[in-house]
């Protein structure tokens, strides 16, 4: 059995890909020794204001609008307890095990930076949850992502002290029970524990990572995909030439136009029309590397955001050990996260949407060149006629999720968070977006792929030849008329595996 990755967790260099491995069980995580002193550093910032009897928010204090009420100091582990059962109000669908598992593992590193004031075994405690894949019930709906992502993390710590449900090896039973089959004790709060399990932007940013390396094998999928269509079209390679793109160089732009290249490299369909007297293409075909380029581009700056919050301390108040001091702040206010979400969610959209023209382009007779909706008995059949209305269905479904959540700020807690980010929402609308786009982009597969087939004996390029065996291996497809349902589904789960990429890494395209 292969082992698994091993990941050093030390507050400072987690990445989206280590987020994706801990979150679909394909490493383990242990605590960096080096974190340690850190912890237990800024912990005993907290004991000795405590002692000192000194007023700090969220230590003694009520929470938002209620900061200015004093606790007295036999009720401080009775605040931090109260803090998170009030605050587990989500609602709404189940995140997913793969997001709570990101969840579990975000939160842990930011207390392994040493700014959170809380004890070693409040990090360890989460660390043990993931170990025994004992995963809190967190609802996704209830995060405005300023103060941090308060509801779906005060679930998250309503597991960890023996409250609420989890599921465990898939079945969902009391926290209580769970952490007991497990040998963990439920979590007592000290001073401030409560405050520092809840306040960040832990939620948002599982959601983001996992939907960044989603997005971005996307993004290379498409090109694959693009490259069968301008085959089954009789399309011409030219609008890829290096020169252009070098006369334009967003990055993007021009690894899209370089990867189109290497795909179609060989096709026998693309010589066979080589003299043919074709200028130029559709917009669809000549321009996807510079619609594909953008939204790798839109990417690149999400990735370059979430990697560093990711690593950020996004507590309130923070601890400076080397100050001996706790101050006040707002690093838990997810701007940065909401509006790189944003960028990438439209842009995703932009990608849907030129891939579902491709696909109305290969289904109509009037531009095609091939049979009427890809039918082999147009007329008696209706081919893809309706594949295409899903396709365009679907787009539109995310261009109304395109509409910018970082701008739709609500006041709460009596004007206290008077302008929030909404980072949660954000990251949820991608995740949707980049369902409907891996469909559209499947139902353009499915297109491309029925093309081809009208040009037998004729051959695409050696990988894309690999691409078209691989497809039918795995979803074959009959001749006559079908249910396209059913293939476009597992097309769809076939581009989010990764496997169509996989077979053309060979071809000068990297693929993760």
């Amino acid at each position: 059995m292969k082992s698994r990755m091993r990941i050093v967790l030390d507050g400072a260099s987690l990445t989206p890909e280590q987020v994706e491995a801990v979150a679909t069980r394909q490493a383990r995580v242990e605590l960096s020794a080096r974190s340690i002193p850190r912890i237990n550093r800024s912990r005993r910032v907290i004991d000795r204001l405590v002692r000192s009897g000194a007023t700090v928010y969220g230590v003694n204090t009520g929470f938002g609008h209620l900061a200015s009420v004093r606790i007295d100091d036999q009720k401080l582990s009775q605040l931090q307890l109260n803090l998170i059962r009030s605050h587990a109000a989500g609602v709404g669908a189940n995140a997913s095990p793969e997001v709570v598992r990101a969840l579990l593992l975000l939160r842990a590193n930011v207390l392994a930076r040493g700014h959170s004031g809380v004890r070693l075994e409040v990090v360890r405690h989460l660390l043990s949850m993931l170990k025994h894949d004992l995963l809190p019930v967190v609802p996704e709906q209830g995060s405005v992502g300023a103060s941090g992502d308060l509801a779906p993390l005060a679930h998250v710590a309503l597991a960890a002290i023996g409250e609420g449900d989890v599921f465990l090896r898939g079945l969902r039973v009391k926290a209580s029970t769970a952490l007991k089959r497990c040998r963990i004790t439920p979590l007592v709060l000290a001073p401030k524990e409560g405050l520092a399990l809840v306040n960040g932007t832990q939620f948002a940013g599982a959601l983001a990572a996992l939907a960044l390396r989603r997005a971005e094998r996307l993004a290379l999928t498409a090109d694959v995909v693009c490259a069968l269509s301008i085959d089954a079209l009789k399309g011409t390679s030219r609008a890829f030439d290096a020169r252009i793109h070098a006369a334009r160089p967003h990055p993007g732009q021009r690894d899209s136009a370089a990867n189109l290249r290497h795909l179609l490299d060989g096709s026998g369909i693309l010589e066979s029309h080589a003299d043919c007297g074709k200028v130029q293409d559709g917009y669809s075909l000549r321009c996807a590397p510079q619609v594909h380029g953008a939204t790798r581009d839109a990417l690149s700056q999400l990735r370059r955001v979430l990697q560093i919050e990711l690593n950020s301390s996004t507590d309130n108040p923070m601890v400076f050990a080397e100050d001996d001091e706790t101050v006040s702040g707002g690093n838990f206010h997810a701007a940065p996260l909401a509006a790189a979400l944003d960028y990438a969610t439209l842009s995703v959209t932009t990608l849907a949407a030129i891939s579902e023209r491709r696909t109305d382009r290969l289904v109509n007779p009037l531009v095609s060149g091939l049979p009427a909706f890809l039918a082999r008995d147009p007329g008696l059949e209706s081919g893809l006629m309706m594949a295409q209305v899903t396709a365009a269905a679907l787009v539109s479904e995310c261009k109304t999720l395109s509409h910018p959540g970082s701008v739709d700020t609500i006041p709460t807690s009596a004007n206290q968070e008077d302008h929030v980010s909404m980072a949660p929402w954000c990251a949820r609308k991608l995740t949707q977006v980049l369902a409907n786009a891996e469909r559209v982009v499947a139902v353009e597969l499915l297109a491309a792929l029925r093309g081809i087939e009208f040009h037998r004996p004729l051959k695409s390029s050696p990988v894309l030849e690999r691409v078209l065996s691989l497809t039918r291996r795995k979803v074959p497809l009959p001749r006559g008329e079908f249910v396209p349902s059913g293939a476009i589904e597992e097309l769809a789960r076939l581009l989010r595996s990764g496997s169509l990429l996989k077979s053309v890494a060979d071809a000068g395209i990297a693929v993760d």
